[in-house]
């Protein structure tokens, strides 16, 4: 096969459309774009939980007259539950945290906020930082045994906040999913769309062609690379796309709870991991959509 008749007719078929063209790589680019968000919060999700694996611990906070009496937990009431806790075989580790200290600790978070001007120390309990050996049955070994005993307020499982946080990412990628898709739809048939109007437009060219012997799939790769490079062009926008995004957008976003270490930030070689992802999906699904529709609607 010619090379130089293949990028001939295909430079030919793209001017020739060129706003079923630019349409079409408009639209797989927003959907690749889409696609490339959820990916993005696939893996976000991913690096959480990895960042949370080794952070989770079980709360068991301590009521206001044992937090004010016991500044280091040497009384009996705190140690006491501390040594209960560390008997566990359950349990990886415990440590104290005074009123003063969990201060410290929620001016750092809330710092440059009005919430850091409104709590005082008194207003926070003393509390044991429970690390487990293993999260699931650690966690309710804690539970139950803390619960009801004298000197605790009240016990909270980290997890469950965690599992807030996730939810909320995962409805995210899910919504971001859900779009892309009709968006996808929408890219297909287009596709299908510029195909068949560039194979009609050029009916007589192909017509003499194949009087001379040109075969089937010699007279139909041209159209197929067609609907490849818009596939491929349409992925390199979304990919640049989401660069941008990152920069002007999303860090601002996600600023302040990726400072707080709430979430890791999405970086550049995310971005990169991603691309060539949605290269390889745009090419793919614009050449099966491509032979598809030579094969059910175009007679070349």
């Amino acid at each position: 096969m010619r090379t130089d008749f293949v990028v001939r007719e295909v430079v030919t078929g793209l001017r020739r459309n060129v706003t079923m063209t630019v349409a079409m790589v408009l639209t797989t680019a927003i959907s690749l774009a889409l696609v490339g968000t959820g990916l993005l919060a696939v893996r976000t999700i991913d690096r959480t939980e990895q960042l949370y694996s080794d952070r989770v611990e079980v709360q068991v906070a301590l009521t206001a007259d044992v937090s004010v009496a016991d500044t280091d937990c040497s009384q009996p009431v705190c140690s006491g539950l501390k040594a209960t806790l560390e008997n566990s075989p359950l349990v990886a580790s415990v440590r104290f945290e005074s009123q003063q200290q969990a201060y410290e600790r929620y001016l750092q978070l809330f710092k440059g906020q009005s919430l850091a001007e409104v709590v005082r120390p008194q207003s926070l309990p003393a509390t044991l930082r429970v690390k487990l050996n293993d999260p699931e049955a650690g966690a309710q070994a804690v539970r139950e045994a803390m619960t009801d005993q004298v000197g605790v307020r009240n016990v909270i499982d980290q997890r469950d906040v965690v599992a807030k946080l996730f939810d909320f990412l995962s409805g995210v990628r899910n919504l971001t999913f859900a779009v892309a898709l009709v968006q996808a739809v929408a890219a297909l048939l287009l596709i299908s769309n510029t195909v068949q109007v560039s194979a009609f437009t050029r009916r007589v060219e192909v017509g003499v062609m194949r009087l001379v012997g040109a075969t089937r799939w010699y007279t139909q790769f041209p159209f197929l690379i067609e609907a490849v490079v818009t596939g491929i062009v349409g992925a390199a926008i979304a990919s640049l796309g989401l660069l941008a995004g990152k920069f002007l957008f999303i860090d601002d976003l996600l600023s302040g709870i990726v400072s707080n270490g709430v979430i890791p930030p999405i970086e550049v070689a995310d971005i990169l991991w991603v691309s060539p992802i949605l290269l390889m999906i745009g090419a793919g699904v614009a050449a099966v959509t491509g032979y598809v529709t030579l094969r059910l609607y175009v007679r070349l």
